[in-house]
This record gives C-alpha cells, sequence and structure tokens, in this order.
C-alpha cells in the first residue's frame, strides 16, 4: 500500500526540524508556500503540520502558522516518552548500536503471561529477551511479548534489527498507542549479568502496553534502563 503523501510531508519536515534547517522558534513556510513546494492540497500539508504538533515538533496558533518548539537534547540518554525506537534514537544520535537476542520462543499465553502482560489466555505470541547496545556498552534490557497474528513471521534477525520497520514495511501495521508504567527497582541476577551496571544498584524499569491502529494490544514489554542513560520527557499542553 502506498505512503501516504501527508506522511512523506511530515518526515520530510520532521527531518529538517531535526538538522535544523528549520531552527528552534523560527516559524515554518506559509502553507501556500508548502503546498507549492510539495504540490498537495491545504489539508494534506495540515495533517502533515498536526503529526509534528502532536509530536512537540511544532506549535500552531491560528493566523500565526506554526512555530519549532523542538530542541535537540544533545546527549546519550534514551528518553522516555520519546515515540522513536531505540534504533531510531541511535541515529538521531550518532551512537554505535546493536541488538543482542538470547532468548527467542514461541509460546501460548497462560494464566501466568496473562496477569503480567495482559494478552488474552490462549493467543500465540513471540517471547523475546534482548540487550540493547549504545556504543558497545549494554544499557538496556528488553523482555518482549509480540502477538503472533500481528507481528507475523518474525525472525531473530528481524528482531536485533527493528521490529517496528518490519512491521510498517512488510504489514502496513503501526503502533498508534502505547500505556506506559514506570518504575525503579533493585538490580536483578539478571540486570547485574547482563548490564554494565557501573555501581548502580537500581534499573529504571518501564513497563509498555502497546496498540495497533485497530486497537488491539499487540505488544508487551518491560525495559529495564541503566540510570545513567535514562532521562524522563514529556510534553503536556494547557487546553481550554
Amino acid at each position: 500500500m502506498p505512503r501516504a503523501k501527508y506522511k512523506k510531508i511530515y518526515e520530510d519536515l520532521k527531518q529538517k526540524i531535526e538538522n535544523e534547517f528549520y531552527q528552534y522558534q523560527q516559524l515554518l513556510p506559509s502553507e501556500n508556500t508548502m503546498v507549492k513546494e510539495y504540490d498537495c492540497s491545504r489539508n494534506t500539508i495540515r495533517r502533515a503540520i498536526g503529526e509534528l504538533a502532536s509530536e512537540g515538533y511544532v506549535q500552531t496558533r491560528h493566523g500565526h502558522g506554526a512555530r519549532v518548539i523542538y530542541q535537540d537534547f544533545k546527549q546519550a540518554e534514551y528518553m522516555f516518552g520519546e515515540t522513536e525506537t531505540f534504533k531510531q534514537f541511535a541515529i538521531r544520535n550518532k551512537k554505535g548500536h546493536r541488538t543482542e537476542v538470547i532468548v527467542f520462543e514461541e509460546v501460548t499465553v497462560d494464566e501466568r503471561i496473562h496477569e503480567e502482560t495482559m494478552m488474552p489466555v490462549g493467543v500465540e505470541v513471540y517471547h523475546l529477551q534482548r540487550v540493547r547496545y549504545l556504543d558497545g556498552d549494554p544499557v538496556i534490557m528488553d523482555y518482549n511479548y509480540f502477538r503472533k497474528d500481528v507481528v507475523k513471521d518474525l525472525t531473530v534477525d528481524i528482531a536485533e534489527d527493528s521490529i517496528y520497520e518490519y512491521l510498517e514495511r512488510e504489514w502496513n501495521q503501526r503502533a498508534v498507542t502505547a500505556k506506559r508504567k514506570m518504575t525503579v527497582e533493585k538490580v536483578t541476577e539478571t540486570d547485574e549479568k547482563y548490564l554494565k551496571m557501573d555501581g548502580y544498584n537500581c534499573v529504571v524499569v518501564v513497563t509498555s502496553h502497546v496498540f495497533n491502529g485497530d486497537g488491539v494490544m499487540f505488544e508487551y514489554t518491560q525495559s529495564r534502563h541503566m540510570p545513567g542513560n535514562f532521562v524522563f520527557f514529556d510534553q503536556t499542553q494547557r487546553k481550554g
């Protein structure tokens, strides 16, 4: 299925903002200018701008255009609150990255897995454990469950590259909504075995329930982060 035109425009504008072609606090070109530049309708431009606004890249005001509010933190932390994947984050920060799959198995959700993940009993899933490396250092431990009827034909090679890119490219599926919870926990033996703790006795644990465009929860992930490589980032918007 062809990629929607507004999505291509959104990605082009997003890249230009991240590369500071359009700088912090600068206004984007007018709708009329972008309609001519991208050879599209006003509605297409508005959809692209709307997505940029929802992700904190611009702020719009009726009659005044869209102003860039994106700021690059220019640091090596993996930021909770961002929608980008681990691979995208590493590339943006010009960091060497690698993912190692240490567990890859196909299981059926039983009562224990259901209690942990809220996935329906009887559903077939891929169960993964992955270690994420930045510049050679193991900084994140992921425990994943993916529904096989959504993430079809998953392999170790795909899991070590980008599952989300594979989903979108091969199956036209996207992660649309993620519900996340953040806690701090004491390190476990597994944390100490696979992560470079650097003297820390705790990890930041992010638990995610991820839904596709049909509202199906297709992923449950628990990510255990090194405290030295974690930043909480959020965006709020006043209404009314």
